[in-house]
């Protein structure tokens, strides 16, 4: 059992005994780095406490791929300030015996090729971490970023995207360990008014499922406690993940000279209202 599956353990038990979970999972999004790699640990403490049950820290990267403005500008800033993949790991590592949660890196697959798969994860694995996302991972290539990370003793969590097939959605999913990543959305990150099409995403949420037996967690323009609501009620997701509305709150209070723990716990509280 990881720290991913423990995350998941209620949600899990409720489904095989025939029942909707009473919760689901939080997984909040975080850039290392902003707004400091000393503020990540308390940051992640803080997150904890306010209800997230898995975090994902973004490695900073120079041209990340379906981010929008508000990631994408905090990893700027991140990068500018000298955040290199080992320096993010260092931090993280530094957290890990301060939370029980899973912890979970978002990393693109330019990064990983550079430092070399298999070093990349045993890197992760040593600062504590329980997986690694690989978003822009094509299905084809797959392997070469998702069985070092297994090797390692880490899980490896591909992107299920709206306008992949049903048979490709199925082999992505089945290639996933921890949980599966369902964009709930076509774009980029980034806040949105409303809430995901439920009805859609429910179908596309069961057919993962049915194909990885896995948890299936969805993100992109989740941005409320009702969004949260809705991707694990109406859509049946076991887990909510939050980006750009955390990112820009954290930016937003380092703006204001605010401690990010205290802006990060705040909203994430806030955003666990939609568990219940």
């Amino acid at each position: 059992m990881t720290r991913i599956d423990d995350a998941f353990t209620d949600v899990r038990a409720a489904r095989a005994a025939g029942r909707a979970p009473s919760r689901g999972v939080l997984a909040p999004f975080v850039v290392a780095g902003r707004p400091s790699l000393a503020a990540l640990p308390d940051m992640l403490v803080a997150m904890e406490r306010a209800g997230a049950g898995i975090v994902e820290i973004g490695i900073p990267f120079s041209d990340p791929i379906a981010d929008g403005p508000v990631i994408a500008g905090a990893m700027h800033k991140a990068l500018l300030d000298g955040v290199t993949p080992h320096t993010a790991l260092e931090a993280i590592g530094a957290a890990r015996d301060r939370v029980k949660m899973g912890l979970v890196a978002m990393v693109s697959v330019s990064i990983v090729q550079r430092l070399g798969a298999a070093a990349f994860c045993r890197e992760c694995a040593a600062a504590g971490l329980d997986g690694v996302i690989f978003p822009d991972a094509p299905l084809e290539e797959a392997p070469r970023f998702t069985e070092p990370a297994r090797e390692a003793g880490l899980d490896a969590v591909l992107l299920v995207a709206p306008s992949s097939p049903p048979e490709r959605a199925a082999e992505i999913a089945s290639m996933c360990s921890g949980f599966v990543y369902m964009l709930a959305r076509a774009g980029l990150t980034g806040e949105r008014e409303g809430a995901p099409d439920a009805a859609a995403l429910r179908e596309r949420v069961h057919a993962a499922r049915a194909a990885s037996g896995l948890p299936v967690a969805c993100g992109f323009g989740i941005s409320r406690p009702e969004h949260v609501r809705a991707i694990l009620r109406q859509a049946d997701a076991d887990a909510a993940i939050v980006g750009s509305a955390l990112v820009r709150r954290i930016e937003d209070g380092i703006g204001r000279g605010e401690d990010g723990a205290h802006a990060a716990s705040a909203f994430v509280a806030e955003l666990a209202a939609g568990l219940d």
